[in-house]
């Protein structure tokens, strides 16, 4: 089941099948807007504002994140992938805290499952 709710709708990425580096689409697709006249009104503004409109358009695709490839199943995926292109130094940090929790969770079963007081026998013949 993938996550397609509003906050999916709000993103705003360049799109990996847009024409020239997917920031026409992106918009056209926040906007909810014709993807050809998006189109249709840069080529016009890069006509009349020639230098200005294209160094413009390319800090944009700079700036927008670009789409994610697969769709997202969680919000939690969502907000992953928002902090990875934000910060990669970050969401890798954020996903060793996540990784040491769950490794202190499993040595703590460890160690209660392995002490000499733990009794097997008892746990696996008791009725459930």
């Amino acid at each position: 089941m993938t996550y397609e709710g509003p906050q999916w709708k709000r993103g705003l990425y360049r799109s990996r099948h847009g024409m020239i580096l997917g920031v026409c689409r992106g918009l056209a697709e926040y906007l909810d807007f014709s993807v050809f006249w998006m189109r249709v009104i840069t080529v016009i503004l890069a006509f009349f504002t020639f230098p200005f409109s294209i160094i413009v358009y390319f800090i944009v695709a700079l700036l927008i994140k670009p789409e994610p490839m697969v769709p997202f199943e969680t919000e939690a995926d969502r907000e992953f992938y928002d902090s990875y292109t934000g910060s990669p130094s970050m969401a890798v940090h954020r996903l060793k805290r996540t990784y040491e929790a769950l490794d202190r969770r499993i040595r703590r079963v460890e160690s209660i499952v392995t002490s000499r007081d733990f009794n097997w026998e008892d746990r696996l013949n008791e009725p459930k």
